[in-house]
């Protein structure tokens, strides 16, 4: 008898795969270094995947909802995804390892705004440009020491 993926699906399986899906406003972190992924729960034909929104109104709920979807097609189950509000996210969320993505890609991660460090040459001599970055959860910053405009995510 052949194995094949759906014949092992367990939780801790959709989970990996969950991690290899990248946010679509911040591609250098995964949904799930990010702490959109609230709950997934298994049953025989049916993936049930709960997100938490990062914003009310989110723009990219549809897209991230869609990339979960094909993400997990290849368990052969029907994927569901639901938004939930049931704890608010947070940026306390944002494992480790997401906010060094977001270091490395050159946006601060989240802090109060006045300790934010500019995350290409972490000097503390920035300022705030404007509260309003391409997205809802950025702002825009400037370093005094390196000279370079920079993203910092919004603390929530």
């Amino acid at each position: 008898m052949v194995t094949t993926l759906t014949d092992t699906v367990t939780t801790a399986a959709v989970r990996d795969a969950l991690a290899t899906i990248p946010d679509p406003e911040l591609p250098m972190v995964g949904i799930v270094d990010l702490g959109m992924v609230h709950d997934v729960s298994l049953d025989a034909a049916t993936i049930r995947v709960e997100i938490l929104p990062t914003f009310i109104g989110c723009p990219a709920l549809d897209l991230i909802g869609a990339s979960i979807r094909d993400g997990l097609s290849g368990f052969g189950r029907t994927v569901v995804v639901e938004p939930t509000f049931a704890v608010p996210w947070t940026t306390d969320r944002i494992t480790p390892s997401g906010r060094a993505a977001l270091r490395r890609a050159g946006i601060a991660p989240p802090d109060d705004p006045a300790a934010v460090h500019c995350p290409l040459c972490g000097s503390d001599r920035v300022a705030m440009d404007s509260a309003f970055g391409p997205t809802q959860c950025r702002s825009l910053f400037y370093c005094r020491a390196c000279r370079q405009p920079f993203e910092a995510m919004k603390p929530v």
